[in-house]
C-alpha cells in the first residue's frame, strides 16, 4: 500500500513515516520546508527515512495543485498533516493561516478526487472545542465557537472532509489530536520550549497563574492511533486522540524539573488571546473503533524528551 503524507517532514509527520515504513508501507513524503521554524531541523528528522528505498520525499507547496496532483498519483491513500501549526501565530496571520490550512486543504482533497484516491485522514486539532465547558470533550460536542484563527481552520477542514465525503463517497477519518509531546517536537511549544529554558537557567514563561490545564499526549501513542485509523478507516468518523490525563501548566513545570533534575525560575505573565482554559479527551470513541489506547505517561514520555533533547545538543 502507498501512502501520502503531507507534512512529512514535520514532528508528526516524520514519526508517522517512520512507522508506516516499519509495517511495511510504501511511503511519499510531501512538504515544502516552511521556516515556521529552522528547515534544517525537519531535513533532520528525514535523514534516516531517506535511506529508504520505500520513502520518497516530494518538495511542493500543498497550494499548487498541479504539484500536488501529480504527487498523489499511484498512491492509496492520504495523510493529510501539513498546516500553518501555532495558535498564537494565527492571531498575527490569520489570512496566511486560512490560505495555507483551509484552501491548502481543499486541494489536497481534491488531488485525491483526481487520482481516485478513497482513503484520507485529516489531522484536526482539539483547539476546534474552543472553551468548552464540557469535560472531557466528546466528538458530539458542538463546535461552533473557535477561540483562534488556527482552530477556525481546522473546523473548516474538518467540514471540507465531510463535503468530500458526502459528495465522492471518500473514506475521511478527521483525528483530534492533543497537545502531542516527544521527540522532535516543535521547539515553540511548551514542552520543548520550557525544557530547553530550564536546562539554559532561562526564566520559565508561564501565561496567567498556571492553573490552565492540558491533555498532552506522547507521540508513539498519537502514532498509535493515526495507523489504526489509516487501517479503519471506512465512512465518515471523528475521533479524539488524546490521552484523557489533563496537567495544570504549574505541575507541567514540576514534572520538566525533576525529569531535568533543575530547578526552574518561574515567570508568570498575563493570559494570551486565543488560549483556552483547558483541553481534556474523551476517547471512548477511539477506544472502541480503533483499539486505541495510551500507554505512555507523562513522566516516562518526558524522560525519553529530555534524553533526546540532550543527545540532540551534543
Amino acid at each position: 500500500m502507498r501512502v501520502l503524507v503531507t507534512g512529512a517532514a514535520g514532528f508528526i509527520g516524520s514519526h508517522l513515516c517512520q512507522r508506516l515504513i516499519a509495517e511495511g508501507y510504501s511511503v511519499v513524503g510531501v512538504d515544502n520546508f516552511d521556516p515556521f521554524y529552522e528547515p534544517a531541523v525537519k531535513r533532520r528528522n528525514l535523514a534516516d527515512l531517506l535511506k529508504s528505498n520505500r520513502f520518497e520525499l516530494k518538495e511542493g507547496d500543498i497550494r499548487d495543485a498541479a504539484f500536488l496532483e501529480a504527487a498523489a498519483d499511484g498512491s492509496d491513500a492520504v495523510v493529510h498533516l501539513a498546516a500553518k501549526a501555532g495558535v498564537r501565530p494565527s492571531i498575527e496571520d490569520p489570512l496566511g493561516y486560512a490560505d495555507v490550512n483551509v484552501r491548502g486543504t481543499a486541494a489536497v482533497l481534491e488531488s485525491a478526487r483526481k487520482n481516485k484516491i478513497r482513503t484520507v485522514l485529516f489531522a484536526s486539532s482539539s483547539s476546534v472545542y474552543g472553551n468548552s465547558s464540557r469535560i472531557p470533550f466528546s466528538e458530539d460536542d458542538p463546535v461552533n465557537e473557535p477561540v483562534s484563527p488556527y482552530a477556525a481552520t481546522k473546523k473548516a477542514g474538518e467540514m471540507l472532509c465531510r463535503t468530500y465525503h458526502h459528495l465522492y463517497g471518500m473514506h475521511i477519518f478527521c483525528l483530534r489530536f492533543f497537545t502531542v509531546y516527544g521527540p522532535r517536537q516543535r521547539p515553540d511549544l511548551a514542552i520543548h520550549k520550557f525544557a530547553r529554558l530550564i536546562e539554559a537557567g532561562r526564566p520559565v514563561p508561564i501565561y496567567g497563574d498556571g492553573s490552565a490545564e492540558r491533555d498532552f499526549t506522547y507521540i508513539d501513542d498519537i502514532i498509535d492511533g493515526t495507523v489504526s485509523a489509516l487501517k479503519a478507516c471506512r465512512g465518515f468518523a471523528v475521533y479524539n486522540l488524546g490521552d484523557s490525563c489533563p496537567v495544570r501548566l504549574d505541575d507541567l513545570v514540576s514534572a520538566l524539573e525533576e525529569a531535568l533534575n533543575k530547578r526552574a525560575e518561574r515567570r508568570f505573565l498575563p493570559p494570551q488571546p486565543g488560549d483556552v482554559i483547558r483541553t481534556c479527551a474523551d476517547i471512548r470513541k477511539a477506544a472502541e473503533d480503533l483499539g486505541y489506547c495510551p500507554k505512555t505517561s507523562l513522566k516516562e514520555g518526558l524522560a525519553r524528551f529530555v534524553q533526546w533533547m540532550r543527545r540532540e545538543a551534543v
